[in-house]
């Protein structure tokens, strides 16, 4: 077993991870509970080594001895060796020969998440997790985290070390790393959990299967892409928080990794920004929740569109208006109004097609613009319209005035708009959104 993994692997690692596999294109299944079946373990922890030799035994029989005594279904103990040069490889030899759930996987190349993609890949357990062979993480917290996937109410699981109830014993500098680099992740991903580099985590393996060939990362950024890619596909990612204790003898070198994962955050950031990741592939459709039952009469994702429409739309007026009064300083109303009207509506139609209905990629872009333009003339009419009733009120209008008339006559532009969006430059049954999506990545 251990050869046919080597070599499966390194098969792996000749393929670009630019391009991944062929994906099948529909969603996930909904989710369901795993069901245990005679002779599968349900669960297959993950422990990846580089020369531990120091720990290993000791830490894979304690874990083993926890999951005999506290866990109701079979596991299996994974040992991915990633090119030792110590005698971690013949410790691990003797874990899989005398333990029976102990299966050791060796590597010839280096990379944490090099070793969680290939044994992920190939396990036939329904839950994975994995954690570091120091087991820093009390493990009172495992079966709290892999719980929810079994039970099918999540698809990944993290322990968090900065949740307010955890319990965390570590060094300043490495404390301070930690929440600088996931307030980056929030800042510049939008990132959500709470603790990207807790080295105990678990996956279902139905989203394994389609969330891993689209993370890129071979090393210690592996963990961040995966929950980013999967935050923003919209799975739910469940947080247990931890007791945790550093282990000072880590050989994780800081710095390198820190360099390591800013560069990550740079190239999913700018994949993400450019739709460049068919995220729909794992995606999972509305379950049997009384509340994501289709209602008659009402169009679907109506409530999620008009938030969307309403908060690109409030920042459109924002723009227009801060742009009607810097044009208006060097020339007439309707001029400025034209202008400006023109200049918001160009970046509200990519705001919408983008963030409102979800729509990726450059195909019919163009023509989406062409009909947000023939939404912008219609605006125009009425803002204008307006601006000459006014104009031809007795007496000279306050700056103020305008405005306000101005304004009024935008909300009224805004519910067409959306009305023409939804229903002419962006029709959910001509394939606009999802199939859209699905097209420009195939």
């Amino acid at each position: 077993m251990t050869a046919r993994l080597a070599s499966v692997d390194l098969m792996r690692t000749d393929t670009p991870l630019g391009v991944p596999p062929e994906t099948p294109l529909q969603t996930l299944p909904v989710r369901g509970p795993v069901m245990a079946e005679l002779g599968r373990p349900v669960l297959d922890v993950v422990i990846p080594v580089y020369n531990e030799e120091a720990d290993l035994e000791r830490c894979v029989r304690r874990l083993h001895d926890h999951l005999a005594r506290t866990f109701p279904y079979g596991f299996r103990i994974t040992i991915a060796d990633n090119a030792s040069t110590d005698r971690t490889p013949e410790l691990a030899a003797h874990l899989d020969e005398s333990i029976e759930e102990v299966t050791a996987v060796r590597l010839e190349q280096k990379g944490r998440g090099r070793a969680l993609r290939t044994v992920w890949s190939l396990s036939e357990a329904p839950v994975l997790a994995y954690m570091d062979v120091d087991l820093s993480t009390d493990l009172k917290a495992l079966l709290p985290l892999v719980a929810p996937l079994i039970s099918g109410h999540s698809d990944l699981a993290i322990g968090s070390r900065l949740a307010r109830s955890s319990r965390v014993v570590r060094g300043p500098k490495r404390e301070f790393i930690s929440r600088a680099y996931n307030l980056i992740l929030r800042g510049s991903l939008a990132a959500r959990f709470s603790d990207a580099q807790c080295g105990f985590k678990a996956i279902r393996k139905d989203v394994a299967e389609r969330l891993l060939p689209l993370v890129e990362d071979t090393g210690w950024f592996f963990d961040t892409e995966m929950l980013v890619l999967a935050e923003r596909a919209g799975l739910r990612i469940h947080e247990v928080p931890v007791d945790w204790v550093d282990d000072p003898n880590s050989t994780v070198h800081i710095v390198k990794t820190a360099t390591e994962d800013l560069r990550g955050v740079w190239r999913v950031g700018r994949a993400l920004a450019t739709g460049a990741l068919p995220l729909d592939r794992v995606r999972r459709p509305f379950g049997d929740d009384p509340r994501d039952r289709e209602l008659s009469g009402v169009p679907k994702g109506l409530a999620r569109q008009l938030v969307g429409f309403c908060v690109v739309g409030a920042l459109s007026t924002l723009v227009y208006l801060l742009l009607y009064s810097l044009f208006r300083m060097g020339t007439g109303p309707q001029v400025a109004n034209a202008l400006a009207l023109l200049l918001s509506a160009l970046g509200n139609t990519a705001a919408n097609r983008r963030l409102t209905f979800g729509v990726r990629g450059r195909d019919r872009a163009m023509r989406h613009q062409a009909q947000g333009l023939v939404v912008f003339g219609i605006g125009l009419v009425l803002t204008s319209g307006s601006l000459a009733a006014l104009d031809a009120a007795p007496g000279t209008a306050a700056h103020g005035t305008e405005l306000a008339v101005l304004i009024a006559a935008n909300l009224a532009a805004t519910v067409l708009r959306f009305l023409l969006f939804r229903a002419w430059v962006f029709p959910s049954d001509s394939g606009a959104t999802t199939d859209d999506l699905r097209n420009d990545n195939r």
